[in-house]
């Protein structure tokens, strides 16, 4: 007992919350492959419930099986359970709970709490964790309500409230995992494309999700006086509103009679896009069969998924923030300036080069794993791009390959979602160990580049 507890103080930040995160994926994963699980009483793989639960944990929403269909409600509640904690973190729940103890939270529990939700600072995280959790019941309660008036019509009351609350807790963890099977096998959103109710209330809760806690706490604090805001905030908005303003008019100009040919109406048409536009940035819902969408779409659609959400969000990605760092970046050097300026902050150094370390990252794992699984699996390469695009950025969009991939090539993907979860950044921290701040003596040489 004595080695395993100085085990878990042995372990930093980071370690303690992949080792909580892994050790989730297993028992969940041991839940999902018992007979109580599954619709036909039977054993389900543990490998495709390793990638289930780490799909469900990540937010990713790629699937094996029709979630509605193969599952059971013992299965379901447990691919739920495991999206709300991924969702919101689970460090995030433990500080929660010890908060009403008398135990005291140390400056450990803090730290990881302060990873967990990528907050700025480890001053006020009991608060704001309550905050957070507090926000989060309030919406998906909000988002259970609206969508029980889709729902109760079509499946009685009870189904009609479970649907609610299930898909209310995925859109907002940005999850993408459906129970839409009732309607439609490995359907999506695509027998709901009518509802504006049904759609808006998604997308509401597909963008609250992933513009993160600390543009809410701007909005709750600040209101519409958006001088107020941080930098972090401000960034997160201003490319959030640009980005869904390119996709939807990539959309109107290049799918309307392609993948949106199926919409009737303009009105609706409009509605599907604004839809699909934000899910490709969040979460793997899609109104739309991605499938038929055209080259141009496709590449528009990764880099979307590739960027991803904002930090201390419910999404993952390279996050909006160092997206907008990097062009800061280029911008200064065009300016020839010394420093990166913006908003009237500078930002400092270090935030540069974590941003250039995690694009590396995610554009090196995307590349390496592309290549291993277009040539064990002998598929072209764009779908697959698309799927680990998908998967490490946790969306979930799929162009339909997914139940076609190998045992290994699975396996690449979920270490690629558990990958995406953690966050490049973090990953790289938990492997370094000690890091030495010492400035470097050795003599200093230029190098050609570009």
């Amino acid at each position: 007992m004595t080695k395993i507890l100085n085990f878990f103080k042995s372990l930093s930040f980071t370690q303690t919350l992949i080792f909580g995160y892994s050790m989730l994926i297993l028992v969940s994963a041991f839940l999902l492959m018992l007979p109580i699980s599954s619709r036909a009483s039977a054993f389900t793989p543990l490998n495709d419930c390793v990638f289930t639960t780490t799909s469900a944990l990540s937010g990713t929403g790629l699937t094996l099986y029709d979630t509605y269909t193969h599952w059971s409600l013992f299965g379901q509640l447990v691919i739920l359970i495991v999206i709300q904690v991924g969702g919101i973190g689970f460090m995030s729940m433990a500080i929660f709970a010890l908060s009403f103890t008398s135990k005291k939270i140390g400056l450990k529990q803090r730290a990881t709490m302060r990873e967990s939700v990528s907050a700025l600072k480890g001053a006020g995280i009991v608060k704001m964790t309550r905050f957070i959790l507090k926000g989060t019941i309030i919406v998906e309660l909000a988002g259970t309500g609206l969508l029980s008036v889709f729902f109760i019509p079509k499946c009685g009351i009870l189904r009609g409230v479970y649907f609610a609350l299930f898909h209310s807790i995925s859109a907002f963890c940005t999850a993408g995992i459906d129970l839409m099977g009732y309607f439609e096998p490995n359907s999506s959103l695509m027998t709901a494309t009518s509802s504006w109710i049904f759609n808006l209330t998604i997308m509401v809760l597909l963008t609250i999700g992933g513009i993160g806690y600390l543009t809410w706490d701007d909005v709750v604090e600040n209101k519409w006086h958006f001088k107020k805001y941080r930098l972090q905030s401000k960034l997160v908005i201003i490319i959030s509103v640009l980005f869904y303003i390119i996709g939807v008019l990539e959309m109107v100009l290049v799918e309307w009679n392609g993948a949106l040919g199926h919409v009737d109406g303009t009105a609706n048409k409009l509605l599907i896009s604004s839809l699909f536009v934000t899910s490709g940035r969040s979460a793997g819902f899609t109104p739309i069969d991605v499938s038929t969408l055209k080259p141009a779409t496709v590449l528009m659609i990764i880099f979307f998924m590739f960027i991803g959400g904002a930090p201390g969000s419910t999404a993952c990605g390279i996050k909006v923030t160092t997206f907008a760092v990097m062009i800061l970046t280029i911008s200064s050097v065009f300016k020839k300036k010394k420093s990166i300026e913006c908003f009237g902050r500078r930002i400092d150094d270090a935030t540069v080069r974590n941003a250039s370390c995690v694009t590396t990252m995610y554009i090196l794992v995307v590349t390496i794993t592309a290549i291993l699984i277009s040539a064990i699996d002998d598929m072209e390469i764009t779908p697959v791009v698309f799927e680990i695009v998908s998967a490490i950025s946790s969306i979930g969009l799929s162009t339909g390959i997914t139940t076609q991939l190998s045992d290994f090539s699975c396996a690449l993907i979920t270490i690629v979602m558990f990958f995406g979860r953690i966050g490049g950044l973090s990953f790289i921290v938990s492997l370094s160990g000690a890091q030495s701040g010492g400035k470097s003596s050795l003599p200093e040489e230029k190098i050609m580049v570009g």
